[in-house]
C-alpha cells in the first residue's frame, strides 16, 4: 500500500448500486482518519500489509506504521467489489474499491458496546471520498490536519516548533506544569489533540477547561483514535498506542509530542521508531511544604504527595467529594463534577439476571419500589412485560433473545442518560449480551450494577408456577434456558443473591444496601 491521502472522487456516482455498510467504531475511526489525512494511507490494508505491520510495525515496503488498518465486515459482504461506507446514521462518507477480501481470526471487541468478537471477514482497498462527515460530537473541533496546519500558517507562528499534547483525560496541575515547562524549553507553540469518542464528549470539556492555564495561543483539535488493542487480530506490543498517537499528531504538524497518561498505569512502554520525538517527562510530585509541583527527585519523601490515579478520581467524584485544589484547577474540577456527578445524581442500570423462576422479577419489583422511596426516579423493565410490548414478535432463538436484551439495554441506557434508574429483570442468559448492556449504560454516562439471582435450577423448577419447565422437559418448548439451552453464569456480577432459603424482602434489602453502599442511593433513606 503506497502512502498518501484517501482518494477524492467528487465527480463519482456516490457508489450507486453498491452495498451499504456502517463500520464498527474501530473501522469508523480508521475511515475518518484516512479521509481527513490523519493517516497517510489511501485506504484499508491487505492481509500482507496488516500482517507486516502487526509483526514489525512496518509496511512491506519498510514504511513505519504502528497498527493494522483493516475493515471488518459481515460475511455477506465478502463478495462485494465496491461498498459504500456510511456513518452510524446512514450518511454516505466514502466508497471502498475492494482490492482484496481475506479472513482473519475473529478480532477483539471494536469498543464499548460492540460484540465480543469482530467478524472475521476483512476488505482491503482504496477509499474514495463522497462527502464530509457530520457525525460525532464536538464536530467544530474536528479539524482535518490540513485545516489545522493552515490556521497555524495564517497565525504567523508556523516557523516555531509545535508541541502536540495528546490526551483523553483532563489536564491536572502536574500535566499543566509539564506542558508549560516543555513548551518553554522548546520555544514551541502548543496543540492539544483531544482523543474523544464519536458519540460522547468524553473528557473533552474538562480538557478545554484548562485553556487559561496553558501557554498563549494554545489550539485544540478533537480526533477519535482507535484503541490499538482493538486494531490487530492478535495482541499488539504495548507501545503501539503511543506510536499511533505520535503519527496522527505529526499529521497536524507536530514536531514534538507529549502523551498524558494515567499516573497509576505505571511507567510507559519503551518507544522506538516514533515519527517525531515523544517527550517522556520525569515523574513529578507535589511538595506539600512549598505548595508546588516539582520533579520527583527534588521533593523529599516526607513532604511528597503523588497525583491520584484516574480510578481514585472517579471514586471521589462518584461519592460527591471535592477534588483537592493542589491536584487540579478549580475550573477543571467543576467541569469534572458536571461530567461525572455523584452517584446519587447519576443514571444507573440495575440488571437482574437468573433462570426462569429464580425470583428475579419479584426482587426487582421490590428494589424498584425501594429506589423510588429513596427519592430517585425509577423505571422497571420486567422481562415478561417487555416481551409483550417492546419485543412483541420476537422468537426465543438465541439471536432474538439477544435482541430482546439489547432492546432492554438500549431503553435502560437512555433512562440512565437522563439521570434515572432503570431496574431490568430479563433472564439474559448470555455473557456477551450482558456485557453489551453494561457498555451501553456506561457510554450513556450512567453506571451499571449486575445482580445475579443465583437460584439453583432444581429450586426454580420446583417453583415453576407457569408450568414452563414441565413443557420444556416434555419437548414442547425448544431451547429453554437451563434445560435445553445454556445459562452462562456471570463472573462479573456486582452482587450475587441466593434466594432459595430466604424471604424476598431479605434479598430486596440486601440489594438496596449494596446500592446505598456504592453511593447510588442516599445513605439515610430507604
Amino acid at each position: 500500500m503506497s502512502v498518501g491521502r484517501g482518494h477524492s472522487d467528487d465527480g463519482g456516482d456516490g457508489g450507486a448500486g453498491a452495498p451499504v455498510f456502517a463500520p464498527d467504531p474501530v473501522g469508523l475511526a480508521h475511515l475518518e482518519l484516512i479521509l481527513s489525512g490523519g493517516y497517510p494511507l489511501p485506504g484499508f490494508m491487505t492481509s500482507a500489509e496488516a500482517a507486516a505491520v502487526a509483526a514489525g510495525g512496518r509496511l512491506p515496503d519498510g514504511t513505519p506504521w504502528p497498527v493494522p488498518v483493516t475493515l471488518a465486515v459481515p460475511d455477506d459482504l465478502a463478495g462485494a467489489d465496491r461498498v459504500v461506507l456510511t456513518d452510524p446514521e446512514g450518511a454516505p462518507l466514502a466508497e471502498l474499491r475492494v482490492s482484496e477480501r481475506w479472513s482473519a481470526e475473529p478480532g477483539p471487541p471494536a469498543g464499548p458496546g460492540a460484540a465480543p468478537d469482530r467478524p472475521a471477514t476483512r476488505l482491503a482497498g482504496e477509499v474514495r471520498f463522497i462527502r464530509p462527515s457530520m457525525y460525532g460530537t464536538l464536530r467544530h473541533l474536528r479539524l482535518a490536519p490540513a485545516e489545522a496546519r493552515g490556521q497555524r500558517e495564517i497565525s504567523g507562528f508556523a516557523d516555531r516548533p509545535l508541541l502536540a499534547v495528546v490526551t483523553a483525560r483532563p489536564l491536572h496541575h502536574r500535566a499543566l506544569h509539564q506542558v508549560r515547562a516543555a513548551a518553554e524549553e522548546l520555544g514551541a507553540e502548543v496543540l492539544v489533540l483531544i482523543d474523544a469518542p464519536f458519540d460522547d464528549e468524553g473528557m473533552a470539556p474538562a480538557v478545554l477547561a484548562a485553556e487559561p492555564l496553558l501557554p498563549p495561543r494554545t489550539r485544540f483539535v478533537v480526533a477519535t483514535l482507535p484503541p490499538a488493542a482493538a486494531c490487530g487480530d492478535a495482541p499488539l506490543p504495548g507501545d503501539r498506542a503511543d506510536l499511533l498517537a505520535a503519527h496522527v499528531a505529526r499529521s497536524y504538524g507536530a514536531t514534538h509530542v507529549l502523551l498524558d497518561r494515567d499516573p497509576a498505569a505505571g511507567p510507559p512502554a519503551p518507544l522506538d521508531g516514533a515519527p517525531v520525538p515523544v517527550l517522556r517527562p520525569e515523574p513529578w510530585r507535589y511538595d506539600t511544604a512549598e505548595g508546588l509541583w516539582r520533579p520527583a527527585d527534588q521533593v523529599p519523601d516526607d513532604r511528597s504527595a503523588a497525583e491520584p490515579g484516574d480510578a481514585e478520581v472517579e471514586e471521589e467524584l462518584a461519592l460527591g467529594r471535592d477534588l483537592p485544589a493542589w491536584f487540579t484547577p478549580a475550573r477543571v474540577a467543576a467541569e469534572l463534577a458536571r461530567l461525572r456527578p455523584a452517584r446519587t445524581r447519576r443514571g444507573l442500570v440495575v440488571l437482574f439476571t437468573g433462570l426462569s423462576g429464580s425470583g428475579k422479577s419479584t426482587v426487582a419489583r421490590g428494589v424498584a419500589e425501594g429506589v423510588r422511596r429513596s427519592g430517585r426516579t425509577v423505571t422497571l423493565l420486567d422481562g415478561d412485560v417487555v416481551r409483550r410490548m417492546l419485543s412483541a414478535g420476537l422468537t426465543f432463538s438465541r439471536a432474538d433473545r439477544d435482541l430482546n436484551v439489547r432492546r432492554i439495554g438500549y431503553v435502560a441506557a437512555e433512562i440512565a442518560r437522563h439521570g434515572g434508574v432503570a431496574v431490568c429483570a430479563p433472564i439474559a442468559p448470555y455473557a456477551a449480551v450482558r456485557a453489551e448492556v453494561r457498555a451501553m449504560a456506561r457510554e450513556a454516562g450512567g453506571d451499571f450494577f449486575l445482580v445475579h439471582v443465583a437460584t439453583p435450577l432444581e429450586v426454580c423448577e420446583a417453583r415453576d408456577r407457569k408450568g414452563l419447565y414441565a413443557k420444556a422437559r416434555a419437548g414442547e418448548i425448544p431451547a429453554f434456558t437451563g434445560v435445553s439451552d445454556p445459562y452462562e453464569e456471570p463472573d462479573d456480577a456486582e452482587l450475587v443473591l441466593r434466594t432459595e432459603d430466604r424471604a424476598v424482602k431479605e434479598s430486596v434489602a440486601e440489594t438496596l444496601a449494596a446500592l446505598r453502599a456504592g453511593g447510588w442511593l442516599p445513605a439515610d433513606r430507604t
